[in-house]
């Protein structure tokens, strides 16, 4: 083998997309795989890499440094995650470093440790000081005081002490003892013998170390089977009777046991949609389909059946939902088809849990993954099957580097696989229905509910009248609780969809008009009662509820708008007999919270579910026959061109939670725009109609999908920083536009400040311009060298501009 390794080296400050060679060492010499994580010294420091390849040549003259260690003892990215950090590095204008560190568990994210070494230049005095026990200290500036920094930095320039930089590989394997006999078998029945009537223990545990297999059994299944304690196993480890040697067990992330299910009886619909998706999983065809079905017409079912179909064909599934809140649901319905070959991922694991999953995967033992956005990587083999639930979710799309979206990721591993991938939605994006259309997705539609069960009642409230008329609390219409009150009393169960989360969502004086703001961001604080503080939910900042107002000093300073908070506390006085479960961010912070609240109102341990959007999606209670839009009109009014389509997706969604088993369902959607088409066509569930409407809104406005866009964006703590950068690289671009392409810009972001950072941005809305992605490579290598402290962002097809 070649004895030159060409390894991407993790760098953030400098970064890169060419590798730098490196010699192996000899005791390395023919162990190296693409893949396989390094740790290599790079300038005066030692940091983590990946080895990308192999070459006999260098154009580098000098010497060349060795590889320092081996990370891991196999590669951690196979050669398909390997070609999909190249192609992702190249579509998304990230680097492939950074492409790579995406596909990994956090586990596998090596850190890099700063040591300050002392040397025989120390003085005795500064040896008692800075290192009382002789030993190297670590170099982190926040566990460390002002004065003890200062005098470690004037030591270095003293050249007194030396910098090392080690690197610390955070995965770590969960063990459990394991038990092994030391004896052969007539020797332990010897010793049972002798201490079978003064000590039954010990000649139960004997006993049962005759049986034992060759290889390490756990301790707790011994204590268990034998009915012993660990204080005997511990005794008869001591007399040589046994061995205690670690063994390695996997975290389990499920938090509970789940029934099995059989496969169910399918409709002609879902059996024409099974059969179509199946022929593909067989012939092996990298086919492309969107499963259009209205809520509640059994789109899971039809994903489950045609897994199945995969998995008896020895190969695998992939199967992503888009919130971690749907994660739970989704899960244990696989599980409970599939059991212990299922493996889910998803940020709301501990680190511990994603890197065993991770490896579950990795070595087949798991054949189907159920998980989130970043599931999409999991080093899944043999697929069969990709399936997209909710196709149409914004957070499918990452918005920090590599900005990537899930479905394009997907689309890339069906093509590699040689299988099909099946996106699924009642509101499909306008973008995935208009490849449809042009036949580039077949399209497979589920328009009726299962077992003919009708669409939920939809009643739209204008709450312009509705205030007029009782001059009450603007959350809540008297039809509105009405219904409510009717749910309680049928002992049925209710879901209400706000929006919002927080208290309130800003506190403003009344006579100067001054509203609190972040000293950080431009955005208003919101008020969360409990603990009772103002929040700012983009960057975290936290401070005192003003008495006063901090302008004019009046004491007329109120919290105005609603949150989920607030609406919770005014629903409980108006119906005090109600069970009434939150669920939002702030409620669902602790890791299991999302599966225990969904659990609790499955049990019908709560009459009301009152939520932000995460509730909208996805949901099955057969019980809930009543849902409650509190403010349809919050999305309507942000500056984003998918506003109206966002809207309308999320009504019908929402809707879709009401009525999907016996009970007939109703929704009550609050507003203040009343007409606008989007509310108007969600009440109906039409989404075809809606589809016509807003694509010739799309296509008066040049927005996507008639258009291609690039989103462009600069920031710094200096506002005439960030606008100077933008005009410069606004001036590159356009050297590679030609005169058909559309420039929006710069201009500052509709957010301007964020975490005391100043944004600006450039869109670019175009057809086809073959120069473009070679100026845009430009800026990316170009912002490396960028001023410190400028940002620059590129975002090909960005889910909003603002």
């Amino acid at each position: 083998m070649a004895q030159i390794a060409q390894v991407l080296v993790d760098v953030p400050t400098m970064q890169t997309n060419d590798p730098y060679s490196y010699a192996i060492p000899d005791q390395l010499a023919d162990q190296l795989q693409p893949g396989m994580r390094v740790t290599v010294p790079f300038g005066h420091r030692v940091v983590s890499g990946v080895v990308v390849g192999f070459t006999t040549s260098t154009q580098y003259e000098g010497q060349l440094k060795s590889i320092r260690a081996v990370l891991d003892l196999a590669p951690v990215l196979n050669p398909e995650l390997q070609q999909l950090a190249d192609w992702l590095a190249q579509t998304t204008y990230a680097f492939r470093i950074t492409c790579i560190q995406t596909m990994l568990p956090n586990l596998l994210k090596a850190s890099v440790e700063r040591q300050i070494v002392p040397t025989n230049e120390l003085t005795a005095t500064e040896r008692a000081v800075y290192f009382p026990d002789g030993a190297a200290r670590d170099f982190d500036t926040s566990k460390l005081d002002t004065d003890t920094v200062a005098g470690l930095l004037k030591l270095r320039r003293a050249g007194k002490v030396t910098v090392t930089y080690q690197v610390k590989d955070k995965a770590s394997v969960k063990t459990t003892p394991g038990i092994t006999t030391s004896l052969a078998p007539q020797q332990l029945e010897d010793l049972k013998q002798s201490v079978a009537t003064r000590a039954p223990k010990q000649a139960a545990l004997l006993t049962y170390l005759q049986a034992l297999p060759d290889h390490p059994v756990p301790q707790a299944k011994v204590a268990h089977a034998a009915g012993v304690s660990s204080a005997v196993i511990r005794g008869a480890e001591t007399k040589g009777w046994l061995k205690r040697t670690p063994l390695e067990v996997y975290r389990d992330p499920f938090q509970q046991p789940v029934k099995p299910t059989t496969p169910l009886r399918l409709n002609a619909e879902q059996q024409a949609a099974v059969d179509a998706i199946t022929t593909a999983v067989t012939q092996r065809q990298a086919k492309n389909f969107l499963v259009e079905g209205v809520t509640g017409s059994g789109k899971t079912e039809v994903y489950l059946q045609s897994i199945a179909v995969a998995l008896q064909q020895g190969r695998s599934a992939l199967m992503l939902v888009p919130e971690i809140a749907l994660t739970p649901q989704m899960t244990n319905r696989v599980k409970a088809r599939f059991g212990q070959r299922v493996a889910v991922l998803h940020s709301g694991l501990s680190k511990g849990e994603q890197y065993d999953e991770w490896r579950r995967i990795d070595r087949g033992e798991a054949t189907v993954v159920v998980g989130a956005r970043s599931a999409v990587f999991a080093p899944i083999q043999h697929l069969g099957l990709i399936i997209m639930d909710e196709e149409h979710e914004s957070s499918y799309k990452q918005d920090e580097n590599p900005r990537y979206h899930a479905r394009d990721v997907a689309l890339w591993r069906g093509k590699y696989h040689d299988c099909p991938v099946v996106l699924g939605s009642a509101t499909p994006s306008l973008e995935t229905r208009a490849r449809a259309a042009k036949g580039l997705y077949t399209r497979l539609v589920l328009a009726h509910r299962i077992n003919d069960r009708p669409l939920p009642t939809v009643h739209i409230i204008d709450m312009r009248a509705e205030l007029k008329q009782h001059q009450g609390d603007d959350d809540f219409s008297a039809p509105l609780l009405t219904a409510i009150q009717d749910r309680l009393d049928r002992h049925e169960q209710v879901v209400l969809m706000l929006n919002r989360r927080g208290f309130s969502s800003f506190m403003m004086c009344r006579d100067c008009g001054f509203v609190l703001k972040c000293p950080n961001c431009d955005i208003s604080l919101t008020y969360h009662v409990n603990p009772r503080v103002m929040k700012c939910h983009y960057c975290g900042h936290e401070e005192a509820v003003p008495t006063v107002c901090p302008n004019c000093r009046s004491r007329k300073i109120r919290y105005y708008g609603t949150g989920t908070q607030k609406v919770e506390t005014a629903l409980q006085k108006l119906l005090p007999t109600a069970r009434i479960l939150r669920m939002d961010v702030d409620s669902t912070r602790r890791k299991g919270a999302h599966e225990k609240l969904l659990n609790q109102f499955g049990q019908h341990d709560a009459d009301i579910l009152l939520g932000t959007q995460m509730i909208a999606k996805g949901l099955d209670f057969p019980n809930v026959t009543l849902v409650g839009v509190l403010n349809a009109d919050t999305a309507l009014g942000l500056p984003d061109f998918r506003a109206s389509e966002r809207t309308f997706q999320l009504l019908t969604q929402v809707s879709g939670r009401a009525g999907r088993a016996e009970k007939p369902g109703e929704v009550y959607i609050q507003t203040f725009n009343p007409d606008h088409y989007a509310i108007q066509l969600a009440r109906t569930q039409d989404y075809e109609r809606f589809f016509v409407t807003e694509m010739h809104m799309r296509h008066q406005g040049n927005y996507p999908p008639y258009y291609y866009a690039i989103q462009l964006t600069a920031s710094h703590e200096d506002e005439s920083v960030a606008a100077k950068a933008m005009y410069q690289i606004l001036a590159a671009v356009k050297q590679g536009l030609s005169d058909q392409a559309i420039i929006l810009g710069p201009t500052p972001k509709a957010i301007a400040r964020v975490k005391r950072k100043y944004y600006y941005q450039v869109v670019i809305k175009y057809k086809h311009e073959p120069h473009l992605k070679a100026v845009l490579d430009q800026i990316r290598q170009g912002s490396q060298r960028a001023p410190r402290g400028l940002a620059v962002a590129i975002d090909a097809e960005p889910m909003n501009f603002m």
